[in-house]
């Protein structure tokens, strides 16, 4: 039973064509929707993304709008899956990094996991920021201006929004959860 703390709220999901860690789309969305919310796949290109389960192709997912298409105004909050290629495309895209940089200039909260952050340090949005990802991100963090830790789920409430980050998949759990609570306002 949805408990509605979402209603009213649509949530952007930015992922590459290719390359999004699958579990980190479908276990954030999910918590979405079961708490009122409605997700929006946005992506680079129309048609469906392939996402992964770590390197082997797992599902295809519809692409609801293009980064051309749409902007942080028709979103409450926005959520940046991992995987290693997903986040490394995006961060080479110029309309994905303005798209995802947009959401920190109008103050809405993100969600970041895993590989995601690479995303964040192209929109030069990581400074005096506290977040955690996947270990191997945490020199680019600290080279970008922000400070890495090491913990299941860190949420950042230092302005210009909420900053929910996370390591891994088995961080998923806590991750969700505190991405609904950052999106309720």
């Amino acid at each position: 039973m949805p408990n509605n703390v979402l209603q009213g709220k649509t949530i952007a999901f930015l992922c590459a064509p290719e390359g999004t860690e699958q579990v980190e789309l479908t276990e954030p969305w999910a918590a979405v929707e079961r708490a009122g919310g409605t997700p929006r796949l946005i992506s680079t290109a129309p048609g469906r993304i392939q996402a992964f389960n770590h390197l082997d192709r797992g599902d295809t997912f519809p692409v609801d709008a293009t980064v051309g298409e749409t902007g942080h105004d028709a979103f409450d909050g926005l959520v940046l899956p991992g995987g290693v290629a997903n986040p490394d495309y995006l961060r080479t895209q110029p309309k994905a990094v303005a798209f995802t940089g947009s959401f920190f200039d109008a103050g809405k909260p993100v969600a970041v996991i895993c590989h995601g952050p690479w995303t964040l340090i192209e929109a030069d949005v990581v400074k005096r920021r506290t977040l955690t990802s996947w270990p191997s991100l945490q020199t680019d963090l600290r080279n970008a201006g922000a400070i890495w830790v090491d913990e299941e789920v860190k949420i950042c409430e230092e302005p210009p929004n909420v900053l929910v980050s996370s390591r891994k998949p088995d961080d998923l759990k806590a991750f969700s959860q505190a991405a609904v609570d950052a999106f309720k306002g």
